[in-house]
């Protein structure tokens, strides 16, 4: 810079203190500013306080100590399954079906692991009932996100749209029952990376399947299809359910690899016929949804994977559901030899010969006979607490005259009683059918002539 043209010291001097005093204003009328809005923040506090003590004094000290006892979110993990039957404990309900011997070991449903691929509208459902049943572990896949569209069905809230289902459902399920380990997995099963990312997740170190059960609650063709292929594969049992596109049937089908037919043994139509159903698939278009539906569906897919699990009922192989009629089909579905899954055929074939050896019948022979023992056996009555007993009448020793069964006028069907008795017809003092009728034509004419002598007066 020329000589010139640099300007003096002075100059510069008069400019810094002038850059100074503009700072000085600027922090002066920052702090005014800030200053003047803790006043009316502090205001505003005060008074939100006088209104809200005002409304606390006006209401009666019944809902005060409501509002107190209201129960914080979430609860602690239970280390062990109980049957004591006291407010705080979350299993007593469940366990109360091992003490009236519909299961054998409930506790032993935490030591089970589901997969459940699908979580909308009826996979959703059916993790939230594994969850409150103590189910041990979950493993979700999905590959979409919670949308307001979603509404319509049960479980996933408003307030979840925008996140992948698989965290939404895991984060829900986790404060419903903490002791549930849930696994959460957001990919497409059905991209060549998504399949081995599928069949890599339900394995353990050793390449073998990890999980006691898969359900299948995905709404198109494709994944099943996929689904079937691993469970081919790692010969792992897994159970299907759909919803009809008109939200008024559904259904829930077991596949027990090689044993009963596969996915692939008795396609559907779009499936046997080669048709890609993304094709079949319009702008503007979607399928009716009804949570009720779903929830049925969801209700027996859950009861049979409990079945299952804990070995008690009768876990069955198909089952339809038609809400217009109440229909409930079930049926079993043998596998196909002719199937075009190369070893679905070779499953059936080691299937037969196991079936048909000598330790198989005698296992058969020896359980058919202990069900036949188990129903000869007289029922056994349980301590109760208020020592009510059924016991027949003639170990009461009661003087009581007993109850006298209809007559054979066919008043009464046979197997019908009264449950007073009924006073013998021929018993000195009671009136018989003529008597009545007497009575009633001697009333008749006293009115009679009442009438007369009011309408001669």
């Amino acid at each position: 810079m020329d000589e010139s043209t640099r300007p003096s010291q002075g100059v510069m001097s008069e400019l810094r203190k002038l850059q100074a005093s503009l700072d000085q204003l600027q922090t002066e009328s920052l702090k005014a500013n800030a200053e003047q809005l803790q006043r009316q923040l502090e205001d505003l506090n005060k008074h939100i306080g006088d209104i809200g003590r005002s409304h606390h004094q006006s209401k009666p000290p019944a809902q005060a100590v409501h509002q107190q006892s209201l129960p914080q979110r979430g609860r602690e993990r239970v280390a062990e399954m109980s049957s004591e039957v006291v407010d705080s404990n979350p299993y007593s309900r469940l366990m109360a079906l091992q003490r009236m011997g519909i299961v054998h070991n409930y506790q032993a449903i935490r030591e089970k692991t589901v997969a459940i691929v699908g979580v909308g509208g009826v996979g959703s459902v059916a993790a939230e009932m594994l969850t409150r049943c103590g189910i041990g572990r979950l493993l979700l896949y999905d590959y979409d996100k919670v949308e307001l569209a979603n509404m319509n069905r049960l479980f996933f809230r408003p307030d979840q749209a925008g996140l992948s289902k698989t965290a939404a459902a895991a984060q829900t399920l986790r404060d419903i029952n903490p002791d549930v380990a849930v696994e959460g997995f957001t990919m497409n099963i059905t991209t060549l990376k998504g399949f081995d990312e599928f069949k890599a997740s339900v394995c353990d170190d050793q390449g073998r399947s990890r999980v006691d059960l898969v359900l299948s609650c995905v709404d198109n063709y494709e994944a099943r299809m996929t689904i079937n292929q691993v469970c081919l594969e790692l010969q792992q049992n897994w159970m299907e359910s759909g919803v009809s596109e008109d939200a008024v049937s559904g259904h829930i089908q077991v596949i027990i690899p090689g044993e009963t037919a596969c996915f692939a043994c008795v396609p559907p139509l779009v499936v046997a016929s080669g048709i890609d159903e993304r094709t079949l698939k319009r702008e503007g278009v979607c399928a009716a949804s009804l949570p009720t539906t779903m929830g049925i569906v969801a209700g027996l897919l859950v009861q049979n994977t409990l079945k299952h699990l804990l070995h008690f009922g009768q876990v069955t192989r198909y089952l339809g559901y038609s809400s217009l009629k109440d229909f409930f089909p079930s049926m079993d579905i043998k596998p196909n030899p002719g199937c075009q899954n190369q070893l679905c055929g070779k499953l059936q074939g080691e299937h037969t010969v196991r079936y048909n050896s000598e330790a198989a019948v005698s296992a058969r022979a020896a359980a058919e006979a202990a069900a036949a023992e188990a129903a000869a056996q007289e029922v056994v009555h349980e301590e109760n607490s208020w020592g009510i007993a059924v016991m027949p009448q003639e170990a009461t020793g009661s003087t009581e005259e007993p109850v006298h069964r209809a007559s054979a006028n066919g008043s009464l069907v046979e197997g019908i009683e009264y449950s007073m008795p009924v006073a013998d017809p021929h018993a000195p003092g009671v009136a018989h059918g003529h008597h009545d009728e007497q009575d009633s034509q001697e009333n008749v004419e006293d009115l009679m002539s009442q009438l007369t002598a009011l309408s001669t007066r």
